[in-house]
């Protein structure tokens, strides 16, 4: 079994919770994999900047995770941290964001595509209520 790894940001600005369609189709939270030498949280912070064009400061030491399988013999782990937007224009990277979609916290749900990202973002709320 062949192991994956890749880093992003939950990203919740005024009650709204950032989210990126991929060019593939799927709704869910932007997120890459790591460069050489890279810690986790910089990875997440430098791949919001590269999808969304977004600047973003994680705001929270606890890690989410979701763990699934992209493709046959492949388990992908995908870690998450709670971040707030500090500056930047929205702007999709073309290769692979569609649309960068902001929409309220309550319906974000209803958005996103896979359930273990729709389990992180309820993670995410238990913990923020």
């Amino acid at each position: 079994m062949k192991k994956d790894k890749s880093c992003g940001c939950i990203v919740i600005d005024h009650g709204k919770v950032l989210l990126v369609k991929h060019q593939k189709g799927h709704i869910g939270f932007p997120k890459g994999h790591p460069e050489e030498n890279e810690t986790d949280k910089e990875t997440a912070i430098r791949e919001i900047k590269e999808e969304t064009n977004i600047d973003v400061e994680i705001i929270s030491d606890k890690v989410y995770k979701e763990t699934y399988s992209p493709e046959e013999g492949v388990i992908k782990d995908v870690i998450y941290f709670l971040a707030r937007k500090v500056s930047g224009e929205d702007k999709p990277q073309e290769e692979e964001v569609a649309q960068i979609i902001w929409v309220d916290v309550e319906k974000a749900l209803d958005e996103i595509t896979f359930e273990e990202s729709k389990q992180v973002l309820r993670d995410v709320l238990k913990d923020l209520n």
